[in-house]
């Protein structure tokens, strides 16, 4: 079935004004030229073209809409495409993220990567294989049957024949088959090893080329200038204020202002040295009263995600309360956010770090008014990336100059345009109630979330809304209702999600949106109820779970015995004294989105208890996502996720007065250091014949709660709002002498 043209290379390249863009696996890259935004290529989904190619030489590029966010999913990529295709992995090359090149697959998040992405790549790939195996015996003149692939080339009785020979450039022109038969993983020597992933090497030494090294010929350097709140209308320019400084161009666009300069030091002299007036409005809530705020912020409806028996009239002799909250986050990128573009002749080429480069097409498209077709944007991958960052906003702001001066533009945002203007993680405030009746057991479980209301849209275009210029202004904080509902057996269960209709600052999806917020008050609360109960908070967990879930029963008795895990209610009898170090363990369990990957995790934790300082010490983690790709990359994410989450727990929240954000720099919004990273020990579970869930996300989901738990187990104290900060230590330690 035909679904695209057959076209040489030769072709291809002619058509498509010269393709320039290449990826090498040392993670080098050459930027495409503003001619090549129309491609000749199968971008369609189910085309078989639009995920692999296979040149004369026999070299395979694959073609992924979703990217590698330092997720390492572009070697998993490689490898499932090597496996099913039977060729080495040096033969292989991925291109991502390019929608003139690689298909829309959607927007990379939600540990679906390797789920959804790579398994469309697999199946095009194995298509692709059972194709050139027909293909194979017709030309050697033998049954189908009798053919063997080796390192890309197909061997029968008649002979042998290269898959570069068999195609001799052109493309397949096949449909996806959903049905196809994938490689037995009895025969897998790709896939499930551990191989180090792309790009790792150069990171390490220095040489691996981002998104903030990228340059291309005639481009200027911008900076944009901020408002000082949030709310902040433009009233003058005093160009004479930077009169002194050589080449330096202006651009206003309602209240969205930049200098642009040959210099990228000039520019970032420029933005600081102009003199400009603003009329400002003080539009956040007072810090100070920000959970009031959130209670008693409007609704706009309410999602019920679990709704189970009765629980207004489950019979009980006491109840368990407790409200839990998560501060605000910037993802605090490393490297701030960057992007070049190139508007020209009414077409546009923008270079930035997105995460979801088709949706962000179709917003520079809706900013500029201008068809999808004439957008391309190429994604390269970026120093520090989780979540949505600024990357977007950055793209918009070097489109919106580069349109204005007709020229390629380069916008690097400042370590005070990251944390001040990035879309943040929104507040989470829970409220839960556990019923316990006369023989001990939890009758029911009831929880309220008040969370902001938006899912699966845009986030608005900072640059777009300064500028006066379309932008979906939509709130999107990601799927945040998720993990609300509980993996638990309880007889009487009702989870609410009460979708606010506005929340403090720009909101976006950040690392585990929502489940970590979701699962840490869900897990902590747990842990509340067997103390209450007096009971092992393991044990208790294992009994709860539907016996029918296996897989879930065998990662917390894995746990048990990876972690050397001793059966006691918390918190541990006995203690070292006042202002002595106390010690203690804590767990936490997560099916994720109750359909997915399964986490199981024990802290172990220290503090003081005098100053109120925590460290993590250690964590044991045993982790089933089903296939593993690539146990090396599952084992970086899980320690990632852990050391990265540890911070968010610890120490990070973001600050702001009426005007707009205060923790503009590393020293108002310190992450985790070095000698305070925890020691992370993994075990994995591999089902080869199963389904490849993801790992990008799930095991952050628990560890808020395991340090949670651990710290009650140490101290005899609930920390139920996030940060856990000495100052908040201190006074439940207090509290609970008084």
């Amino acid at each position: 079935m035909t679904i695209a043209p057959n076209l040489s290379r030769r072709s291809l390249l002619q058509g498509a004004g010269g393709l320039v863009v290449a990826f090498s696996l040392t993670g080098g890259v050459r930027p495409a030229s503003a001619e090549t935004a129309a491609v000749l290529k199968s971008v369609a989904e189910g085309a078989v073209d639009s995920y692999i190619s296979i040149d004369p030489k026999g070299m395979v590029t694959v073609y992924s809409g979703k990217i590698d966010y330092g997720t390492g999913v572009r070697t998993g990529f490689a490898q499932m495409a090597a496996e099913e295709l039977s060729v080495p992995l040096d033969r292989v090359t991925v291109i991502e993220g390019d929608t003139s090149l690689t298909p829309d697959q959607g927007p990379t998040y939600g540990s679906l990567s390797i789920e959804v992405g790579g398994q469309a790549i697999r199946k095009a790939a194995a298509t692709a294989r059972e194709a050139l195996l027909d293909a194979a015996g017709e030309r050697l003149g033998v049954e189908r049957a009798g053919l063997t692939i080796t390192d890309g080339m197909i061997r029968g009785d008649g002979g042998e024949i290269s898959y570069g020979d068999l195609l001799n450039g052109e493309n397949f022109s096949l449909e996806v088959n959903e049905n196809v038969r994938l490689k037995d993983p009895a025969q897998f020597t790709i896939v499930g090893q551990p191989i180090i992933r792309d790009g790792l090497p150069g990171k390490i030494t220095g040489a691996f080329e981002y998104m903030q090294d990228l340059k291309i010929d005639g481009m200027a350097h911008a900076r944009v200038v901020r408002p000082p709140a949030i709310d902040a209308t433009l009233e003058g320019v005093d160009e004479s204020s930077i009169s002194h400084l050589p080449d330096v161009q202006i651009v206003q666009k309602g209240n969205f202002l930049a200098v642009v300069a040959e210099s990228e030091w000039t520019a970032v002299r420029a933005a600081r040295e102009i003199s400009v007036t603003w009329a400002t409005t003080e539009s956040l809530p007072d810090q100070a009263q920000l959970w009031t705020h959130v209670r008693e912020t409007p609704i706009a409806k309410d999602d019920v995600t679990s709704d189970i028996g009765d629980v207004d009239s489950a019979a009980g002799t006491r109840q368990v309360k407790a409200t839990y909250d998560f501060a605000l986050h910037t993802h605090g990128s490393i490297g701030p956010s960057c992007s070049v573009a190139d508007f020209s002749d009414g077409k546009l080429v923008s270079w930035s770090s997105s995460q979801a480069t088709h949706r962000l097409r179709g917003q520079l498209s809706d900013m500029f008014s201008v068809p999808e077709e004439d957008v391309r944007c190429i994604y390269i991958e970026g120093a520090g990336c989780y979540g949505r960052n600024g990357h977007e906003d950055a793209a918009a702001d070097a489109a919106l100059i580069s349109r204005e001066l007709g020229r390629p533009i380069r916008v690097q945002w400042m370590r005070h345009d990251e944390h001040g203007w990035d879309p943040k993680g929104p507040p989470t405030l829970i409220d839960l109630t556990a019923t316990i009746d006369d023989a001990g057991a939890v009758a029911a479980w009831s929880s309220e979330f008040f969370i902001p209301q938006g899912a699966g849209g845009r986030v608005a275009l900072l640059g777009a809304n300064l500028a006066d210029l379309p932008t979906n202004q939509d709130t999107n904080p990601g799927g945040i209702t998720n993990d609300s509902a509980i993996p638990y057996g309880f007889p009487n269960i009702r989870t609410v999600c009460h979708r606010l209709e506005s929340t403090p600052l720009r909101p976006s999806w950040i690392r585990a949106p929502g489940r970590m917020q979701n699962t840490f008050a869900n897990e902590a609360f747990l842990d509340e109820v067997a103390a209450e109960l007096a009971v092992d908070p393991m044990e208790y967990r294992r009994g709860l779970i539907d016996p029918a879930d296996k897989r879930g029963l065998a990662v917390l008795d894995r746990l048990k015995e990876f972690a050397g895990w001793e059966p006691r209610p918390s918190p541990r009898s006995g203690g070292d004294g006042d202002g002595a170090r106390l010690t203690g363990r804590g767990m936490a369990y997560v099916k994720y989105e109750l359909k997915r990957t399964y986490v199981g995790a024990v802290a172990e934790v220290s503090m003081d208890a005098n100053s109120g300082a925590i460290k993590v010490d250690r964590f044991f983690v045993v982790h089933d996502c089903g296939q593993i790709i690539n146990p090396a990359g599952v084992r970086a994410q899980i320690e990632g996720n852990v050391i990265q989450t540890t911070s968010r727990t610890l120490m990070e929240e973001l600050t702001f007065d009426r005007n707009m954000v205060t923790s503009l720099d590393w020293a108002s919004y310190p992450i985790l250091r070095f000698p305070d990273v925890p020691e992370v020990n993994i075990e994995l579970i591999d089902y080869p014949n199963e389904v490849p869930w993801g790992a990008g996300e799930p095991t952050a989901a628990v560890v808020s709660a395991c340090i949670s738990n651990a710290v009650f187990d140490a101290a005899g104290i609930r920390l139920r709002s996030v940060p856990f900060k000495p100052a908040k230590v201190r006074a439940a330690l207090s509290e609970q002498r008084s």
